[in-house]
């Protein structure tokens, strides 16, 4: 299967955010990765839903929104109107994690789960079949530029099994401190979607970088 790179859009220049945007389209990127935070389950805020509206009218390959905010059920219905393919909500905010993934898939999208660093693969157990995709978080969620933590790998291969133990079709994607440094070695533990947010966007050349990181993983 071939592994995609999902440009986060928190580290564009929101002075020039349509630029960034053809960008990515005309890149090798597959996804664009949008964090949306609520400055309640996460430290800081960043795009709200008219942002989101106008990054959609604009993007031409699947919208990959990671929402970090409290209470996520509210705003499913709205994340899919509004262009979302993919949404990922955080399992350490639901309450009742299986009725919010079947009310992702309802609204017509697919349905994500991240976990933070300090949360277990374990508690997946139950719902990894219903998951399409389960997003690692590998530096702590809220900020952009962190250091990448080290114990992602495990954390990988852990989830690697259990997809395949159980049977699933679940992608893992690797979120925070992405680099062409650790990319192939994500790759090799199970990853299948990277996303590169400061790595792309603060490179000299981003499109460069986008395409080299799509040859390391390829």
């Amino acid at each position: 299967m071939t592994k995609l790179i999902a440009p986060s859009i928190l580290a564009a220049d929101f002075g020039n955010l349509q630029r960034d945007i053809e960008m990515v389209n005309s890149s090798d990127a597959d996804w664009f990765h949008i964090d949306i935070m609520d400055g309640v389950f996460v430290p800081n805020i960043s795009f709200g839903m008219p942002v989101l509206k106008a990054i959609s009218q604009h993007a031409k390959k699947t919208i990959d929104v990671h929402l970090m905010i409290v209470d996520p059920d509210r705003y499913i219905q709205t994340f899919a109107d509004l262009g979302a393919n993919v949404l990922t909500v955080h399992y350490e905010a639901c309450t009742h994690l299986h009725r919010t993934i079947q009310a992702i898939k309802a609204a017509g999208m697919k349905a994500g789960v991240a976990l933070n660093p300090h949360t277990p693969i374990a508690v997946l157990e139950d719902i990894i079949k219903d998951l399409d995709l389960v997003c690692i978080m590998s530096v702590n969620p809220g900020f952009g530029g962190q250091s990448f933590i080290e114990n992602t790998y495990k954390k990988v291969s852990q989830l690697k099994h259990l997809i395949e133990f159980s049977e699933s079709s679940c992608q893992i994607e690797i979120d925070g401190g992405v680099t062409d440094q650790n990319a192939n070695a994500l790759v090799e533990a199970g990853a299948d979607v990277l996303v590169a947010g400061s790595f792309v966007f603060r490179s000299d050349d981003p499109t460069a970088t986008i395409k080299n990181l799509k040859a390391i993983v390829n």
